[in-house]
């Protein structure tokens, strides 16, 4: 599967805005600011198709991107971010586990994590969320262009521990800036949509 157009669909609140049809779809998860949108542009070599922003928890939706006419990835609302009110904290908590919960299309949950942090609190509950309902999950490790690379895995070992990662989970180091990890992670979506392969645009 080559990648030849992804655009922005929609942005959706609840269960009738879903796109219909049965396209695969892929969701990343993370904290705000943990580099969602820039790695969205960085996997599709695209700057400004998934909107970055200087204001965390500005994200307030699921934001559907389609990739040809094939899958979606699906950019779901960035958490833990305290000067978000709480009543909009508990909507955005209630948004995520409904998609989480119920749409069958969902075929894997990519949970951003920036390496320069121990998982948060909220990692923690939703790392323990997704195994517990056994949905398909890896770990995406973000903005490893931000350590020296001799300390990759002494923050792996903090990431997996603080989780408590299953055993088999994948954990992918990237880097939204140098373009690290990218066909890895592309080969992870690929193995669970059930191609082949996904040729990327380059860059």
């Amino acid at each position: 599967m080559m990648i030849r157009e992804a655009k922005f669909i929609i942005s959706a609140v609840k269960p009738h805005q879903y796109p219909e049809g049965d396209l695969p779809e892929i969701a990343l998860a993370g904290r705000s600011n943990v580099g969602k949108s820039s790695l969205i542009n960085r996997l599709l070599h695209r700057r400004g198709l998934a909107r970055t922003s200087g204001t965390p928890g500005k994200t307030q939706q699921l934001n559907y991107y389609l990739l040809n006419e094939d899958m979606y990835l699906v950019d779901l609302p960035g958490y833990g971010f305290a000067k978000v009110p709480k009543d909009v904290k508990a909507q955005w908590g209630k948004m995520i586990g409904t998609y989480l919960d119920q749409r069958e299309n969902l075929k894997l949950v990519m949970q951003l994590i920036d390496i320069r942090h121990a998982p948060s609190k909220e990692d923690v509950e939703m790392y323990q969320y997704l195994a517990h309902y056994a949905r398909p999950h890896a770990i995406i490790v973000t903005k490893a262009d931000k350590v020296a690379r001799g300390q990759y895995q002494k923050h792996i070992k903090v990431i997996r521990e603080t989780l408590n990662v299953l055993p088999g989970t994948p954990i992918i180091l990237t880097s939204a800036d140098s373009g690290l990890g990218k066909q890895e992670v592309w080969d992870l979506v690929a193995k669970h949509i059930g191609v082949e392969e996904i040729i990327a645009p380059s860059g």
